[in-house]
């Protein structure tokens, strides 16, 4: 790819990125779409030994494919923007490479929030993303135990597929209090297909305790996890037998391209985008997860507005019902699983916040932000480069994470050289 030119960019192969490509691939133009993983479909519609492609996915790859004009890059990273319109990626394939583009869509999505507490490190621990991502990637857990906790509708994703992959869920633990449980489930009424599917996730919880205003607040066990204690409503202490534990506390828009590329943000991390799409920066538009988490309707509808203003194809006013459909949606979910504050509780100072570096709770603590932490600890600045840390930083501490310096990620020292030639012949 190396010195190539496409009339659209796409980073992000899940729902709302394979939608943008459809639609602008529809006109004729030169489409590439890069996708960090090694098989498109994002988190929704991640595939894997066990778990062939969806059907959805199925369809618009064969579109993508028919078209003839769309390149589908996996495996492949922006490592950094540059100047003219271009970027240079790594590929697991080819190395390093550096392509333009006219117009650039954004459709980063978003990344699990993980919020550190005593033992979360132990093996047996992962997010309750994660846990999705180990079984459709083939990591057995037929028989085990699981308590999968944390907030929001990503707990009863992870309850359908580690049922379905042999697990015994022994426990559902969720922040939010059972009122707004309630009042979300009442609302579903308005969302049909959620209602549905939202039955079919859970099979009336048969089997498991679905226990509410909880969280865990540590991970027990001799080389890995043996038991979850939790804090139940009013402080009382619990313990659960288990063999794994998967902890997510919902997504966090993905970003750090965008604000590299310099767009603009709203107050809750996600890129701030007009009525069609459009960043605050000429022709870099975005869509998805990463404009805000809404679920894989919202994204798709999104991300199919933006692939049409991206190649100046008007956008019909159903699609934006769509969007405004699914964007109420997002709402409801934001409000009834939004943290609480005992939820943000800093765990004790000798619990690791930063597993990269290792770097503890007390001594970030010690500093007055992120900036600070950073130079003073190597606080993230590990391989992970502050995804998990940043997360938990800005929620537990309230601090700003949101610097961005190039490389987005680590690279080979070959494809940061591509970068310096690029720049040295273009000038």
């Amino acid at each position: 790819m190396n010195g190539q030119h496409f009339d659209v960019v796409i980073v992000g192969a899940g729902p709302a990125g394979l939608a943008a490509a459809c639609e602008a691939a529809k006109t004729g133009a030169r489409v590439a779409v890069l996708d960090d993983n090694p098989r498109a479909g994002g988190q929704v519609w991640r595939n894997g030994p066990a778990h062939p492609r969806s059907d959805e996915l199925t369809a618009l790859l064969r579109e993508i494919q028919a078209s003839g004009n769309v390149t589908l890059a996996s495996a492949a990273r922006v490592i950094a923007p540059l100047d003219k319109g271009r970027l240079l990626i790594e590929s697991a394939e080819q190395g390093g490479a550096c392509i333009g583009y006219d117009r650039l869509i954004l459709a980063t999505g978003a990344r699990e929030l993980l919020l550190p507490f005593d033992g979360w490190t132990l093996p047996g621990v992962t997010g309750a993303g994660g846990l999705q991502a180990l079984i459709k990637g083939g990591v057995p857990v037929r028989g085990e135990r699981i308590v999968i906790a944390g907030s929001g509708p990503l707990l009863l994703a992870s309850l359908a597929t580690a049922r379905a992959a042999g697990a015994q869920v022994v426990a559902v633990v969720e922040q939010a209090p059972l009122a707004s449980v309630l009042r979300f489930g009442v609302s579903l009424a308005a969302t049909p297909a959620k209602l549905v599917q939202a039955a079919q996730l859970t099979r009336g919880f048969a089997g498991l305790r679905y226990l509410t205003s909880s969280v865990v607040r540590a991970a027990q066990g001799s080389g890995r996890v043996e038991r979850a204690i939790v804090e139940r409503a009013g402080g009382r202490m619990e313990t659960i037998d288990c063999d794994r534990i998967a902890c997510g506390y919902g997504l966090v828009p993905n970003t750090t391209l965008a604000r590299a590329l310099g767009c603009a943000t709203r107050a809750d991390g996600a890129i701030a985008v007009d009525d069609a799409q459009r960043t605050s920066v000429a022709n870099i538009f975005a869509a998805g997860e990463c404009v805000g988490v809404g679920g894989m309707e919202l994204a798709r509808a999104e991300g199919r507005l933006a692939g049409l203003a991206a190649v100046d194809v008007e956008q019909g006013e159903q699609l934006r019902r769509e969007r405004e459909r699914w964007q109420r949606f997002a709402a409801r979910v934001e409000s009834a699983f939004a943290l609480r504050d005992h939820t943000r509780q800093l765990p004790t100072d000798d619990t690791l916040l930063c597993r990269c570096e290792d770097v503890s709770v007390g001594e970030v603590r010690l500093h007055a932000n992120w900036r600070d932490a950073k130079l003073h600890t190597r606080c993230g600045m590990g391989a992970c480069q502050g995804s998990i840390c940043g997360g938990a930083a800005h929620s537990l501490l309230g601090w700003d994470v949101t610097q961005v310096r190039p490389p987005i990620h680590p690279a080979q020292i070959a494809t940061l050289m591509l970068a310096a030639d690029e720049d040295a012949a273009a000038h």
